[in-house]
């Protein structure tokens, strides 16, 4: 139950016969002991069933009395017409007398006005304790004066009547629900997984998937693009109204599948609150000012690997030239066309530069196509075009990076880590609602370079700090620059591509950044007295701590590139270790966390280089 103490889940159905039956019955293994109603409707002593001459309740009486009301709503649109609400105290709260149970459940149903109090005409209903830390309420959704009740957000309502329980019974007291949280895997795909030999339930592998391709992507098209590359099914949903619009999307993997073998589809609302279509589109908007790729502080190398990547990609999903610096400057790229002197309309050649990229005068630094790459030049990319010639795989690794350049890049985002956790530190007494966006964009950086680095550590970093990215309610944070900046570093990661481990000093030097950076995402949520936001960011620490102390414990890998600047990096992984010389702890109120294992996902598991294989059975431990 983790640091919750009384849980209120609520569930629908179609039949509370049924289900009275299971709750009066053995249960599964024997657990249910001494079953009685302790509230309902009406006075309980009523409302109990009687007993047969074995001993068994005579529930017909109770179920009929529940479904009565039922009778002048049944229909279309009401299908699940029962409401079962199961409510739990943790282990260490005492235990509730039946007239404590009573009140929270008369709280319950008061709070999510089911059946308010003083109103004898609201929903009927009853509350069944078989064990001693919990009972079940079940409802019949229909007053009994014909009308249809509300049941919107009754899972928040539900939330609210425990806290006040809580508050009046002397329980610990819990954080109220601010719908950070990402959507839990059900006991269904749980048990699912676990059959099929999975380390984790669909919808996690699904949401980290399309966490990690929001991050990466500058343009939706190339949102979905990564989903598919990484062996995601994409099903998009379209306007009513205008058949060419899309409004929503859904992902599925391919070896999830139901009963008739059809993909088991989630929409991105069902991962997340901030994965629906329209929050990531307001993810990848770019306001004045603002570009997808900013070459700002980038080295020549770096800025160079980045153009000739970005005007690669855009070549290979072009059909002709129009498309291709459409694509080109969709993507962020500033383009500039050089035109014939003999002919003003004929296009020769072309020049790309990122947006904040300039020589020391002040003045763009451009670059031709052919300072990129051979095959990039105009005439060599209209070869490519021409319907007579298939030459897609003319130029093989033009947008790969070298590894003097991918070092570039993670300099460049261990700098700009640093320079966020720094700014979020300065917000966190002056004004937090500043270095909102920062915190959220934090979750990119993470997901990215946890794909990218292939370390498990980074990713369990990556999933732990998911809830501590989010606003509270859903609400989406106003964009900042630093914000903005964090986006474009995870993009740059993205475009960086896969490494073989986290053992460089560029890699160590990036990793004791993030530890930094979500340590001062912990001190901002504790600040606004956020507490499970704050844990997940301290959690977050705790495995990038752990991450860079494995990174730390391989002699770091030089490369051509490390050489002449070894005694820089290696001053940032002293600085990391001065610093964090040992676990960060979120001021001993929490306890440290085990490393959770190795989780694969279905159909996710992944080796050096590819997409994603079929997950396999695990065999037996030894």
């Amino acid at each position: 139950m983790g640091v919750r103490r009384v849980i209120g889940k609520v569930l629908r159905g179609t039949d509370a016969r049924r289900l009275l039956y299971y709750l009066y019955g053995p249960g599964k293994a024997n657990e249910h002991t001494d079953p009685h109603l302790v509230a309902g409707f009406a006075d309980p002593a009523e409302l109990e069933p009687e007993r047969r001459p074995g001993g068994a309740p005579d529930l017909r009486r109770l179920a009929g009395l529940l479904a009565q009301p039922l009778a002048a709503l049944a229909g279309l649109g009401y299908d699940k017409p029962v409401w079962h609400c199961s409510v739990r105290a943790a282990p260490e709260d005492r235990v509730l007398s039946d007239a404590e149970w009573a009140q929270v459940a008369a709280g319950i149903m008061h709070r999510t006005g089911l059946a308010p109090e003083g109103d004898d005409l609201g929903v009927r209903w009853v509350a069944v304790r078989h064990a001693a830390d919990h009972v079940h309420i079940v409802a019949t959704l229909a007053r009994q004066d014909g009308g249809r009740p509300k049941v919107w957000n009754d899972f928040y309502r539900v939330r609210e009547a425990c806290q006040e329980a809580e508050r009046r019974l002397g329980l610990r007291r819990t954080a109220p629900a601010d719908r950070t949280a990402a959507r839990r895997a059900t006991r269904a795909e749980t048990e699912r997984a676990a059959r099929r030999g999975w380390g984790e339930p669909a919808r996690a592998a699904l949401r980290r998937e399309v966490c990690t391709a929001a991050a990466g992507a500058a343009t939706e098209q190339e949102f979905f693009a990564r989903l598919r590359q990484a062996g995601v099914q994409v099903r998009l949903r379209h306007s009513v109204t205008n058949p060419g619009e899309v409004t929503g999307y859904a992902v599925g993997l391919p070896q999830h599948t139901a009963r008739d073998g059809g993909v088991i589809w989630y929409g991105g609302g069902k991962l997340a609150p901030d994965l629906t279509l329209p929050k990531l589109r307001t993810r990848w908007a770019s306001p004045a000012g603002h570009y997808p790729v900013d070459g700002t502080g980038l080295s020549a190398p770096a800025a160079r690997a980045v153009l000739r990547s970005m005007v690669a990609r855009a070549a290979e999903h072009s059909p002709d030239e129009t498309s291709f610096f459409a694509r080109l400057r969709e993507s962020g790229v500033l383009v500039r066309l050089r035109f014939s002197e003999l002919d003003p309309g004929q296009v020769t050649g072309y020049s790309v530069t990122l947006p904040g990229r300039t020589r020391p005068d002040g003045a763009p630094a451009w670059y031709g196509g052919g300072r990129l790459a051979a095959g990039l030049t105009l005439p060599r990319l209209r070869e490519r075009w021409s319907p007579a010639r298939n030459s897609s795989a003319e130029h093989p690794g033009t947008s790969r990076f070298t590894a003097p350049e991918r070092d570039a890049i993670y300099a460049h985002a261990s700098r700009q880590a640093a320079a966020a956790a720094e700014h979020i530190r300065r917000c966190v007494h002056g004004d937090p609602a500043a270095a909102a966006d920062a915190a959220w964009a934090t979750a990119d950086t993470l997901h990215v370079a946890a794909r990218a680095l292939q370390s498990r550590e980074l990713r369990c970093a990556a999933d732990a700090y998911d809830r501590a990215a989010r606003a509270p309610h859903g609400r989406l944070p106003r964009r900042s620059r630093a914000g903005d900046q964090l986006r474009r570093t995870a993009r740059l990661i993205a475009l960086a591509g896969q490494v073989t481990g986290d053992g460089t000093l560029t890699a160590i030097a990036l990793i004791a950044n993030l530890v930094a950076l979500a340590a001062a995402v912990a001190e901002l949520r504790q600040a606004q007295q956020h507490a499970v936001q704050s844990a997940a960011a301290h959690a977050a620490a705790r495995h990038l701590h752990a991450a860079m102390t494995h990174a730390r414990s391989h002699p770091p890998r030089l490369t051509q590139a490390h050489a002449p600047r070894r005694s820089r990096a290696s001053s940032a992984a002293d600085t990391a270790r001065r610093d964090f010389p040992m676990p960060p702890r979120p001021g001993g109120s929490l306890p440290a966390q085990k490393g959770q294992p190795a989780q694969t996902g279905p159909g996710l598991r992944r080796h050096r280089g590819q997409g994603p294989l079929p997950a396999q059975r695990a065999g037996p431990s030894r």
